[in-house]
């Protein structure tokens, strides 16, 4: 099997539950508050690690006690932290969650240490053939593009998740082999609104997945929240169904799919296994408070 390498955010949530979203210049009332180890790159690596692979992050943190508490927390779950490092100049990665009575959530991320990542600091990580690398974009896209490169040199397979989303250039995205997006982010990549329809959602995933003459044909992975997902991809369409759950908490639902699927894709697993067993985790992590915490063992989902 090969490693699971995660270039990623690591933060510290603060979740906060309200009855209803605030409205720009409204107070509203929370519930509770709770603390929660989180960061899409540590939740995908966590997510990674439960489903069965070898996880290494690569990240940072600050010289602080949410930094000492994410490191902590991280370690007990198995997870190489050898090429994380600590910046004592910047603060831990915070995200401010708020969860309202319907499980849905809005975020707020103050990214402190990731954003201070740089190409220098892969310089001492050992990219191996068979690493499925993984990235998002809560961390400089120079540092991830730095990382598919080396990935890619050493005849590894590249993940991209572009969350949160904003423009994605041609250059990124040559460096990857398979991109997972939701709806909303597949119209921001695409600049096609209105995909009300599988044919719609289809062919605008297609649209970022064709070849050129120096890149070849990417996989697009789309997920549809409750009704599943779909890949395109050089041989066509898979698809899989999505799995009905009783919600109580969204966050990090799209981390778990991608981390389980990168563990079952670096296992060996054909897509349509792998898209299944990713689907499957994800319902059952949003039937749970928090975002990497939240990630399910193996046998739950197998």
């Amino acid at each position: 099997m090969g490693r699971v390498l995660v270039l990623g955010s690591i933060n510290r949530d603060l979740v906060i539950g309200v009855a209803a979203h605030p409205r720009p210049g409204e107070t509203v009332s929370g519930t509770n508050v709770q603390e929660f180890p989180g960061g899409k790159g540590a939740n995908q690596a966590v997510a990674a690690r439960r489903a069965g692979a070898d996880s290494l992050l690569v990240g940072a943190t600050g010289a602080d006690g949410f930094g000492t508490a994410m490191r902590a927390f991280l370690s007990g779950e198995g997870i190489d932290l050898t090429s994380v490092i600590t910046l004592p100049e910047v603060p831990t990665g915070i995200a401010v969650i708020l969860v309202d009575r319907n499980a849905e959530n809005t975020v707020t991320v103050a990214p402190g240490a990731n954003a201070a990542l740089k190409p220098a600091d892969l310089a001492g990580v050992n990219f191996q053939p068979g690493d499925h690398v993984v990235s998002q974009f809560e961390v400089p896209e120079a540092f991830i593009a730095a990382g598919f490169e080396a990935a890619r040199a050493a005849g590894g397979v590249t993940i991209f998740n572009p969350a949160p989303m904003k423009a994605l250039s041609p250059a990124l995205l040559g460096l990857c082999d398979i991109v997972i997006l939701n709806e909303t982010e597949l119209e921001v990549a695409t600049g096609k609104v209105d995909l009300t329809t599988p044919e719609a959602i289809e062919a605008a995933a297609r649209s970022l997945a064709t070849g050129t003459p120096t890149t070849k044909f990417r996989t697009i992975i789309v997920t549809l929240g409750a009704k599943g997902c779909i890949a395109v991809h050089a041989d066509g369409l898979t698809s899989a169904t999505g799995e009905p759950v009783r919600a109580v908490d969204t966050t990090g639902a799209g981390d778990c799919f991608v981390g389980v699927l990168a563990a079952g894709l670096a296992e060996g697993l054909p897509l349509e296994t792998a898209l299944r067993r990713a689907n499957r985790a994800a319902a059952i992590s949003v039937t749970r408070q928090g975002a990497a915490s939240s990630m399910p063992l193996r046998a739950e989902f197998e």
